[in-house]
């Protein structure tokens, strides 16, 4: 089963249904992924429990109506990898959007993969 897919999703339903939290499994993939979600303004925070076991993710909207997450696409999957060089690291929405990429250097935006010049797998895109 693919847990980062799964992540995804119910991010992407919460948010089409207008929650205001949402409950995931903990893994450290998915903190990381929330950490850069969080650094660019896509949800408001993420709270991890003591023991471990969830992660509590306050999502974000524009005037309490339209989410801020229009649209989370994922790349690479466990049957068929994308990986690519910095570059060649594709632009979301024209620079709109965010590419999450994991690499060597932990889970970054494609905007910080290009400044560092590293090149990973590309997770998801968001905009």
């Amino acid at each position: 089963m693919d847990v980062i897919a799964d992540f995804l999703t119910r991010i992407r339903n919460s948010s089409l249904v207008k929650h205001k939290l949402l409950e995931v499994p903990f893994s450290n993939i998915k903190r990381e992924i929330l950490r850069v979600l969080l650094e660019n303004g896509y949800i408001l925070d993420y709270k991890i429990e003591k023991n471990k076991k969830i992660i509590k993710i306050a999502l974000k909207y524009y005037k309490k109506e339209t989410p801020v997450i229009h649209k989370i696409i994922r790349i690479s999957k466990p049957g068929l990898r994308k990986y690519c060089k910095y570059t060649s690291i594709p632009r979301v929405l024209n620079g709109l959007g965010i590419a999450i990429i994991s690499t060597s250097s932990g889970v970054i935006t494609d905007k910080q993969a290009k400044k560092k010049k590293i090149g990973g797998e590309i997770l998801c895109y968001i905009y």
